[in-house]
């Protein structure tokens, strides 16, 4: 169930042995005392609910994790217990109820979040792994795999961002690796301390550690962790006698040229960032299988560099980033499709040509240039439908417009259904059709839903049946093509579908609805609006 978490969990390891703690941060000796004063017991049951089983750990604000089972659900969850609870738990539980409302595989998810006064707990999805910074301990990652954590992290962010909150507490301690390799990020925070900027740039610092395994932000310390401070501490980035910051090519070997510009770039205070949902397009550009990586690293760096006239790509449109090809790039770019960047900045005064590639002249013919990459934007619908192939009066197929008028507090909704979520037992599900017009690249699809606990999936086909039962039933028996990274269960009210083939195009997605959340007596779900980003 991903989402964001708003104290998070976190991993680490203890005698070979995997668990998680809480807030991004270990205990270390200048952690405070722990209320021992009714303190929880294994096999005490919170909220008739949730059966605390281990003890784990106390994080460094003094909070204590317990690995714990959803006796209803039958699943193993994590609970961050504070004392006490009130007003001093206010930042914590309001940063869990705003991010149960963001639903993503790269979030972790956040069940409940209770007050009882004398304490107070937040109750998240158990992730068996570790974190970045623990993975990282051993040594640097290779490229691929930062560049993949990398995309992961700026998946979450644009996912955060979409709905104008902000996470505010991106760093390795806070990316968790699960066993099974999905990459999620955790422990947002809503003190208001932080922007999405910050957010972006984070991503910057993330790929540097992961690429070293030092933290480029000194200025900046980990939450709840400063340099050289007990256990939490991560060492410090290498330095020049002038405090410049060493680029990961510098530090280590290997590290490929395009990944090492883009990562400085990112931490560089006077190259404005990309928003998130562009960076995380870059970085599933950039995501490659290992034995395609030497295609990339013969591209060339991807600067930020003065205007030359070229188109600007995704990066460039959003951040000042522009991209010439240089002659040799041509080539790759033919085999590949990569755009190829010159550095215009820092140049060489004796050598004014050492820092640059020769662009296309301006009688080459047309046909030579690649045409950069589009701009991810939000993708104009052409039409939309309500498909309820299970029904003969038609009488909810009305009202799909209000889905795609840009308006959440109208929607379309269902009727209620008695007994059951899956629509009573008596449809196997209801959806939302929708028609971009013409093929697109699609980067997201968001579903803002009007109650948590829905359950749906997305869907693409090539067939446009008439708006009748018939011609419902046609539609759903030819959409089998599941699209964007799967989830089964959710508990926001924010719905957010990525990881699509940047090489597949779409015009037709059907929103899938399954399983209805409880209302009033009965099952009942609104579909505020959809919106759908690509190029």
């Amino acid at each position: 169930m991903p989402s964001s978490s708003g104290s998070s969990i976190d991993t680490i390891t203890e005698g070979g042995r995997v668990t998680q703690v809480g807030e991004g941060q270990e205990a270390d000796e200048s952690a405070p005392p722990v209320m021992t004063f009714g303190a929880p017991t294994a096999g005490e049951v919170l909220a008739e609910r949730y059966e605390l089983v281990e003890h784990i750990n106390n994080d460094s604000a003094g909070r204590l994790v317990w690995r714990g089972v959803d006796v209803i659900l039958r699943r193993p969850v994590a609970v961050v217990l504070r004392y006490p609870g009130g007003d001093s738990a206010t930042e914590m539980l309001q940063a869990a109820v705003a991010a149960s409302r963001v639903i993503h595989p790269n979030l972790v998810g956040v069940y409940d979040a209770i007050d009882e006064s004398d304490r107070a707990y937040v109750v998240r999805e158990w992730v068996d792994g570790q974190s970045l910074r623990d993975l990282a301990s051993d040594g640097p990652l290779d490229p691929a795999r930062a560049t993949a954590i990398g995309n992961a992290v700026a998946s979450a962010l644009a996912a955060v961002h979409a709905t104008g909150m902000v996470h505010g507490n991106v760093h390795p301690g806070t990316v968790m690796i699960s066993d099974d390799g999905r990459v999620v990020l955790a422990d947002a925070r809503t003190d208001g301390a932080d922007s999405q900027e910050n957010d972006i740039r984070a991503v910057g610092g993330v790929l540097y550690f992961a690429l070293t395994g030092h933290w480029p932000h000194a200025e900046a310390p980990l939450h709840g962790a400063t340099a050289g401070h007990g256990r939490a501490a991560i060492p410090d980035a290498v330095r020049d006698a002038q405090g410049g910051l060493a680029a990961p090519r510098q530090v280590r070997a290997g590290v490929p040229a395009y990944l090492d510009d883009l990562t400085m770039d990112l931490l560089d205070a006077e190259i404005a960032p990309p928003s998130s949902d562009v960076l995380a397009a870059e970085l599933a550009r950039l995501d490659v299988p290992a034995e395609e990586e030497h295609y990339l690293d013969n591209s060339g760096p991807l600067r930020f560099a003065a205007d030359t006239g070229e188109e600007p790509s995704p990066l460039a449109a959003a951040g000042g980033r522009k991209v010439a090809l240089g002659i040799a790039g041509l080539l790759v770019v033919a085999l590949v499709g990569l755009l190829i960047g010159i550095n215009a900045l820092g140049g060489d005064d004796e050598n004014p040509q050492a820092n640059q590639s020769p662009t296309p002249s301006a009688s080459a013919p047309a046909g030579d240039a690649t045409p950069a990459a589009a701009t991810v934007r939000k993708l104009p619908v052409k039409a939309v439908r309500i498909i309820d192939p299970d029904s003969k009066d038609r009488s909810e197929v009305d009202g799909a417009e209000k889905v795609i008028d840009g308006d959440e507090d109208k929607g379309w909704e269902t009727e209620t259904y008695n007994n059951r979520p899956n629509f009573g037992n008596i449809k196997k599900g209801m959806g939302v059709w929708i028609d971009l017009g013409e093929p697109h690249s699609v980067k997201s699809v968001q579903a803002v839903l009007s109650a948590t606990g829905a359950s749906a999936q997305l869907f693409a086909g090539t067939t446009n049946p008439p708006s009748n039962s018939n011609g419902d039933k046609q539609l759903v028996a030819s959409y089998k093509t599941a699209i964007g990274q799967p989830f089964e269960d959710h508990d926001g009210t924010t719905m957010t579908f990525n990881g699509f083939d940047a090489d597949q195009k779409y015009r037709y997605l059907l929103f899938w609805i399954t399983e209805l959340p409880p209302s009033d007596g009965g099952y009942k779900l609104g579909v505020q609006e959809i919106t759908v980003q690509g190029s």
